[in-house]
């Protein structure tokens, strides 16, 4: 496979227990579809009930062709600027691949704990209850989705008891 960058050859490695390609010189990764998501996992546990969608809410992406093609399957890439994040990522939409410039991980995974710490607090009924429809519906497997709302539900607890200490004494007392 060849780097949609400079052409280079793409070389195997294992980057947060997943087994990516990754170019030598100008250190951008290519992961296949789903492997995104299960390095994110690795790299913060916390984050596991944060996903990485990139289609998901369609409304929120600014979605352009570029000029790069996919080293899978030669057909081009689309450039994807999630959300609010300054981080651009290059999409196939026929394999399902994403493509990382370097640094760009560390933004995602960045921008994923600030997301969450908001979505913490200010949208917990929310992502409490999208959490636990997820349990049964996916995209992950049973055990997966149950181990996410479940870990929602500890960092919201341990949020809680850091950011109101007095109503969380008065909770334990009764």
């Amino acid at each position: 496979m060849e780097c949609p960058n400079d052409n280079e050859q793409l070389e195997k490695v294992l980057f947060h227990n997943v087994e990516v390609d990754y170019c030598p010189k100008c250190l951008g990764i290519w992961f296949d579809k789903d492997e995104l998501r299960l390095a994110k996992d690795d790299k913060d546990k916390q984050l596991n009930w944060v996903d990485v969608d990139l289609w998901r809410d369609k409304a929120k992406f600014h979605v352009s062709r570029g000029d790069r093609h996919c080293p899978v399957d030669r057909s081009g890439l689309r450039e994807v600027k999630y959300d609010n994040s300054k981080v651009r990522v290059d999409f196939c939409k026929m394999c399902g691949g994403v493509w990382l410039d370097r640094g760009e991980f560390k933004q995602i995974i960045n921008y994923l704990k600030n997301k969450s710490d908001y979505e913490i607090l200010h949208r917990y009924t929310k992502n409490l209850v999208v959490q636990l429809w997820e349990v049964f519906s996916g995209p992950e497997g049973f055990r997966s989705e149950l181990g996410d709302f479940l870990m929602l539900l500890k960092l919201f607890t341990y949020k809680f008891e850091t950011q109101h200490p007095y109503l969380n004494t008065l909770i334990e007392d009764l």
